[in-house]
């Protein structure tokens, strides 16, 4: 945690905004506080990984929980790379999410790095991360059910 960021589950989303951008954060919320379906997300992002990336050596990449923010809204939304890149580089909600405080407007994302990194959560890919979290979903509302029934 650095000076100024807001802890992920802390960050404040306008509901009542007709966007579909909080939305989108609402769920990616949920997924980076339950641990257990943040772990089996991260799971499936692995595989997006090229074998031969060596994270120590050569240029800093982007970790997991970026490319899994960057990429879903890019692909729910239909942006292409350049509309993307404006977006996480001024956007103060998404930069949130992204993990930024407020001292680290310095740190922006170049056009070609988000390519690079971002391409990798294909469709193929966030279908099967749709897939675990409607899964999850479901076992919500089991136990919900569960609880209003016994009442």
């Amino acid at each position: 945690m650095t000076f100024g960021q807001t802890p992920i589950d802390q960050i404040k989303l306008d509901m009542r905004a007709r966007d579909e951008i909080p939305k989108l954060l609402l769920g990616l919320q949920h997924i980076y506080c339950d641990q257990e379906l943040r772990e089996k997300v991260f799971v499936i992002l692995k595989n997006v990984i090229p074998e031969d990336t060596d994270s120590k050596n050569g240029r800093p990449g982007m970790d997991l929980w970026k490319i899994l923010v960057m990429g879903t809204i890019r692909l729910n939304c239909n942006w292409d790379y350049d509309k993307l890149r404006e977006m996480v580089n001024n956007h103060r909600t998404l930069r949130q999410m992204l993990g930024h405080g407020m001292m680290d407007d310095d740190i922006t994302y170049p056009l070609q790095t988000l390519k690079d990194n971002v391409r990798l959560l294909t469709p193929d890919i966030l279908d099967k991360i749709n897939t675990l979290v409607v899964q999850e979903g479901h076992k919500l509302l089991m136990k919900k059910k569960l609880r209003t029934k016994r009442c």
